[in-house]
């Protein structure tokens, strides 16, 4: 006889079938010795009401032994899995553990993303030529992405500046060229005009005097 219910463990089942079929057995045998009693009044019971109560509790206790190794059995599997059941929640408060972790570094590297995007880069700030310009110049950057023309840009800029200053400098050695000319020329006019103001001098002491006659 199926058991009716949610059970569907077939340990359990069995279990279930066997504790009812021990109860109607037991009924069974109740009544039996009762018809026999009342049957004998009495006296004795028949041979054979005592042969047929005999063979029922046999059988009462052949479903009562059936039942108790039933009932040890479900008790170690019950066991067992409680077990389970605890070894199964553990293995899930660590995940949900786990799954925490990863929402809290989630959240973390999103916090980081969020200010890395709103910091001002000092690239922002260069004096950079505009877009327009610069595709102008270097047409092969056209299809390029954002973050690789803001490279190109920029390695434009530096390639610029370090021609100018290339330029700064060599005006500046120039220059230093120049003013070292004019200061050797200055002194040279400097050293003619003191030759020139000795030959006066001396030409002037040299000079004889004229004498009318």
């Amino acid at each position: 006889m199926a058991a009716e219910g949610p059970i569907t463990d077939p340990l359990l089942v069995t279990v279930l079938d066997t504790s009812r079929a021990a109860r109607e057995q037991a009924v069974v045998l109740i009544d039996g010795i009762q018809e026999a009693l009342d049957a004998a009044g009495n006296g004795p019971l028949p041979l054979e009401a005592q042969a047929e109560i005999s063979k029922q509790q046999k059988l009462l206790n052949t479903n009562i032994a059936q039942l108790r190794g039933l009932h040890r059995s479900a008790h170690f599997k019950a066991r067992e899995t409680k077990g389970q059941t605890a070894e199964a929640r553990h293995e899930v408060d660590v995940l949900h553990l786990q799954l925490q972790n990863l929402y809290y570094e989630q959240r973390h590297l999103e916090g980081e993303i969020a200010a890395c995007e709103s910091f001002e880069h000092t690239y922002q700030k260069l004096p950079l030529i505009p877009v327009d310009e610069f595709l102008a110049l270097h047409p092969e950057h056209a299809d390029d992405d954002e973050n690789d023309l803001m490279v190109a840009r920029i390695n434009h800029e530096r390639t610029e500046r370090e021609a100018l200053e290339q330029q700064r400098v060599e005006l500046q050695k120039r220059k230093q060229k120049l003013i070292a000319e004019n200061k050797k020329r200055r002194d040279d006019l400097a050293n003619l005009d003191k030759d020139l103001e000795k030959f006066i001098d001396v030409s002037s002491s040299s000079r004889v005097p004229f004498v009318e006659s």
